[in-house]
């Protein structure tokens, strides 16, 4: 069987990789995608993929945790749970809104700073304030990459509650069917919003109730055909494998040729969810195999640890240095310029706050 067999949901597995292979280098392709996409390239380059990408990473990655939690101590501590996100990603966010509120302030960049502006961000609600409250000028420039963020944020929120419930459950459907029935469920009130003659593409780009399916196919990889059981047992590709990852390509190949309104709008983001997922599963059990071996890369581990930091602040670098320069710049040197500002920020960032507070984290564990 190409999936081999899938974890038992009462009874996964207790013990997970220390780190788990490829994850980074999945992270470092995705804010590299953002990047260079948001840098001028956004014509050949999907920059809106690369955010579907870290969110069907974060729903495989936090499910595959707190089954592993389950599976050790018989619950999930929920309170423990918000703490450690709460302390991942608050401080990096604080720095760079009060970084990008200086500029923004001083003149040293574009936008402004309102009063609701600044809640929506630090509160997690910056997906809605885009689309129904925004001003001009509300916020700092640069900074409305912080909608998804918001999503993620409000998955964390609900997830944790939702999986020990079903977990609970002795009887009746499994995890898996209950989070394809809710993905089904958001991919028809898609189809319902985009039939709305009053329908703006924001509406379903940013909203959490329209996006929140892309993290849970992460969910359903981790539940039903979780690779981290697998890791390092076979690192052949066979041709039922092959043809499998050949259909996920073509398959994202079409979601990103493909122009239709409404299929944009609604099953693309089901077709990629589910195209990634068999790609998922390949570059973490086949991580030694050479298709998959690069995101295991020294480079792409280190930018994969960053890439939290570099998504925060990649744009804000685009705009101000687009801002201060009397000529127009190239997309390949304001690319590379990015780059270089965004990953010192993340360098100064993970050294002089994340690490202080992955030690704070370790008591909540």
């Amino acid at each position: 069987m190409i999936f081999m067999s899938h974890l038992n949901e009462d009874t996964t597995h207790k013990t997970i990789p220390k780190e788990i292979p490829a994850l980074n280098g999945i992270r470092a392709l995705a804010v590299l995608v953002v990047v260079t996409s948001h840098a001028g390239f956004g014509h050949i380059i999907p920059g809106g993929f690369g955010v579907t990408v870290f969110f069907l990473l974060s729903g495989y990655l936090i499910t595959t945790l707190l089954l592993a939690e389950f599976g050790t101590k018989g619950q999930i501590d929920i309170r423990k749970f918000y703490i450690r996100r709460f302390l991942r990603l608050t401080p990096p966010l604080l720095v760079t809104v009060a970084l990008t509120s200086f500029a923004a302030v001083s003149g040293l960049s574009d936008g402004g700073v309102s009063l609701v502006g600044l809640m929506s961000q630090l509160l997690y609600f910056a997906n809605y304030y885009a689309i129904f409250f925004s001003q001009p000028d509300s916020i700092p420039a640069g900074t409305g990459v912080l909608w998804s963020l918001a999503v993620e944020e409000h998955f964390y929120l609900i997830y944790p509650v939702l999986l020990s419930v079903l977990l609970g459950f002795k009887k009746g459907f499994s995890i898996t069917i209950w989070l394809s029935i809710i993905c089904l469920l958001v991919l028809l009130w898609r189809f319902q919003i985009v039939l709305d003659p009053d329908f703006y593409e924001e509406r379903i780009y940013y909203a959490t109730d329209t996006r929140i399916d892309s993290i849970l196919f992460g969910c359903l990889l981790a539940v039903g055909f979780n690779p981290v059981a697998y890791c390092g047992h076979n690192n052949r590709l066979g041709p039922k494998s092959w043809l499998v990852i050949g259909v996920a390509i073509a398959v994202l190949i079409f979601t990103f040729t493909c122009r239709d309104i409404i299929f944009r709008q609604t099953l693309r983001y089901t077709m990629q969810g589910l195209a990634l997922m068999p790609l998922f599963y390949f570059s973490i059990s086949r991580y030694k195999h050479w298709l998959f071996s690069f995101l295991n890369s020294h480079l792409m581990q280190k930018i994969g640890v960053y890439s939290y930091s570099i998504y925060l602040i990649h744009l804000f670098c685009i705009k101000t240095l687009l801002l201060h320069s009397s000529f127009e710049i190239a997309p390949i040197y304001l690319l590379t310029l990015t780059l270089i500002l965004s990953v010192l920020y993340s360098v100064l960032i993970h050294r002089f706050i994340e690490r202080y507070f992955y030690e704070f984290r370790k008591k909540y564990r």
